[in-house]
Formats: C-alpha cells, sequence, structure tokens
C-alpha cells in the first residue's frame, strides 16, 4: 500500500516521539513537523534526517496536504487543530484530552463520523501490555471494585514551564486524569455516575481561577469507586508519587513503583516493576489459600516502544477502516468525568452525571 502523509503537530516531548515512531514505519511518510518554537522544530527534523518544518499549522496543512495529521501541541488548540485537519478531509491522531469541553469532543466525533475519517486519542496506556494485564486482572476480582490511582510530578525547570503551561487551560487531574479515568472504565465497564473533587493552589506562579494540585472520587452505577490524585510542582512530594491498586471481593492486584529516579520523568509514567495479585480466598483456618503472586513485566517497551504500538494502531484503523465509535465514546466520558471533577472543585458540590 502507498505510504500516508502526515503532518507532525507539535516538537515537544510527545510529538518527537510520535515523529520518530512514523519515521521508522513503512506506512507513513512525514511531510512536515510544525512548532511555534523554531528550535524544537529545527533538533526534530535534524535528528531524523531533515523532514520540512513549519511556524504555522494552517500553512503546514494547505502546503504538505497530509492524509493524515498528528497533533501533540496544547490542549486548548486540539479542538481547532482537528476540526481544521478533518475539513482538510485528514484522519486525525490527537494527544489527550480531545478538547476542553464535552460538548465541543462531541461535536468533534461528530465531525469525524461524518467525513467518515479515522481518529484516534493518545491513550498510550490502551496499548502496553502490562496496564493490558492489568485491567484484565482486574475484571477477574469481583465487583465492587475499589480502584486507587495517582500520578504526582515533583517537576522544576522546563519540566515545570511545561505545567504552567498547561495549567493555562487545565488542572492536573483533568490533563492526567482522563489516562487512568479511562483505565477504571475499562476495569468496572460500568457507567459512571457522579463525581466529587477537591484542590488546592500551591504556588504563586499559578493564577488564582487554578490549581496545581487536586483528586476525585468516582462512583459507578455497579457499586465500584474510584479516586485519582495529581499534582504538579517543585513543591510537590515524592513519597507516594505512584499508586496504581485495585481492591475486589476476590483479591487485590497492584502495579509496583516505577522504576524512576523522578516523578517527572516521562519515563516513569507508563514503566511497571510488575504486577502483584492477591488472592482474598481462606481455608477453615482462617488461612490464606493461596500465596501473592508476582507478574514480571521486565519486557515491556519503553516510551518510544509504546508510542510506536500506538501509531501501529493508528495505522491499522486507517488501513482496516476499523470502526472507532468506542473508542471515541471512551474518549467523551473519560473527559466528562475529569471536567466533572474540575466543576466539583470549584462549586464545592458532587456533580451527578
Amino acid at each position: 500500500m502507498e505510504k500516508l502523509k502526515i503532518l507532525v503537530v507539535g516538537c515537544g516531548n510527545m510529538g518527537a516521539a510520535h515523529a520518530r515512531a512514523y519515521h521508522q514505519m513503512n506506512g507513513f511518510e512525514i511531510v512536515g513537523l510544525v512548532s511555534r518554537n523554531p528550535e524544537s522544530r529545527e533538533k526534530l527534523s535534524k535528528a531524523l534526517g531533515g523532514y520540512p518544518t513549519f511556524s504555522n499549522y494552517e500553512s503546514a496543512l494547505k502546503h504538505t496536504k497530509p492524509d493524515a495529521v498528528s497533533i501533540n501541541t496544547y490542549p486548548d488548540t486540539h479542538a481547532d487543530y482537528i476540526r481544521s485537519a478533518l475539513h482538510a478531509h485528514a484522519h486525525v491522531f490527537v494527544e489527550k484530552p480531545l478538547a476542553l469541553t464535552v460538548e465541543e469532543a462531541e461535536d468533534l466525533v461528530a465531525l469525524a463520523m461524518g467525513k467518515n475519517r479515522k481518529m484516534m486519542v493518545g491513550y498510550i496506556l490502551r496499548v502496553h501490555p502490562a496496564w493490558t494485564k492489568f485491567v484484565d486482572i482486574a475484571r477477574t476480582l469481583g465487583k465492587p471494585l475499589v480502584m486507587r490511582m495517582n500520578l504526582n510530578q515533583q517537576s522544576y525547570g522546563d519540566h515545570w514551564y511545561t505545567h504552567k503551561q498547561l495549567m493555562h487551560s487545565m488542572s492536573p487531574i483533568v490533563d492526567c486524569g482522563v489516562h487512568y479515568v479511562d483505565i477504571m472504565c475499562l476495569m468496572t465497564q460500568s457507567v459512571p455516575v457522579s463525581v466529587s473533587a477537591i484542590g488546592a493552589n500551591l504556588s504563586d506562579e499559578i493564577a488564582d481561577t487554578m490549581y496545581n494540585y487536586g483528586q476525585l472520587q468516582v462512583r459507578f452505577e455497579d457499586g465500584s469507586v474510584g479516586w485519582y490524585e495529581a499534582g504538579w510542582g517543585p513543591m510537590i512530594s515524592e513519597t507516594a508519587v505512584f499508586i496504581k491498586d485495585v481492591i475486589g471481593p476476590k483479591g487485590s492486584v497492584s502495579i509496583s513503583d516505577s522504576p524512576v529516579n523522578e516523578s517527572q520523568d516521562i519515563e516513569g509514567h507508563t514503566k511497571t516493576g510488575g504486577l502483584k495479585l492477591h488472592h482474598s480466598a481462606l481455608d477453615t483456618a482462617g488461612r490464606f489459600v493461596k500465596k501473592d503472586e508476582w507478574i514480571s513485566t521486565a519486557d515491556e517497551p519503553d516510551h518510544d516502544g509504546l508510542c510506536l504500538l500506538e501509531q501501529m494502531y493508528f495505522l491499522k484503523t486507517i488501513q482496516e477502516d476499523l470502526d472507532m465509535e468506542n473508542h471515541l465514546q471512551d474518549a467523551v466520558n473519560s473527559l466528562r468525568i475529569v471536567l466533572a471533577a474540575d466543576e466539583s472543585f470549584r462549586t464545592g458540590k458532587t456533580v451527578e452525571l
């Protein structure tokens, strides 16, 4: 099959990782790298052998006429960039979140379906072998489930600058939370019914209307409950930065701590040290019937490897005309939950879904 021409928009961590994936693949041909920062786009272009670079997205879209667009920019640009790509009859890969509001996300899904274009949201954990196993084991633990997850980042330097830029449009529990709420929905396979949240602004470098620490609690129709916590900034503690723990009537499964030194290290956001499976069954003497099991995940891919898996699936959706309706509905639902959490924080009330 002919290679699909792809335009990569955003040359930061995620854009660069996805560009490296396209560069390796036979199914894609990069026709341009777009970034407002000349240093980032020129550095990436040079590293990959000299792809054309652009400072303006609309100009690049018109000039390159791509078959697909990869959007890896700040969240407040996603909706406009997606809309332009779809109107240019291009397929779309977009980093999470899909949009800043549920209504806008639903409009974009309808537009993609109406244009008969594939649109995929970058939920990288869905292609991660260890996280897939984590979800599968959680589904064997019975109902209801108790799901405890967090991703705190003691960020400084360039990472803290990036986080402050992100917080112009959304809080940590919204930006990061969509990943983990999506995992909770996959585990329960149930409908979320209400969301509560608390948070705090711990920095005078952030607008009074924003907060750099938050946690949400979500209830599901089957009685399952989920908790998620996220904080960004130089003041965040490194004591409990990576908790991924699920409990059910039949036992529990946990991802061991990520084997990295700094919580802001992007490799540590997807790496797992292994899975620990605990069985709750007792014998007549009140002792555990089975010992805890350790499931090794030593052969898991690194972050670039996961981006490659993600883009291989994106290519497959286009080449094999896969139905993306459920994927997109899941993306809207996870966004609905985290935005409800943001509303709960601002109003001090539980939000019914």
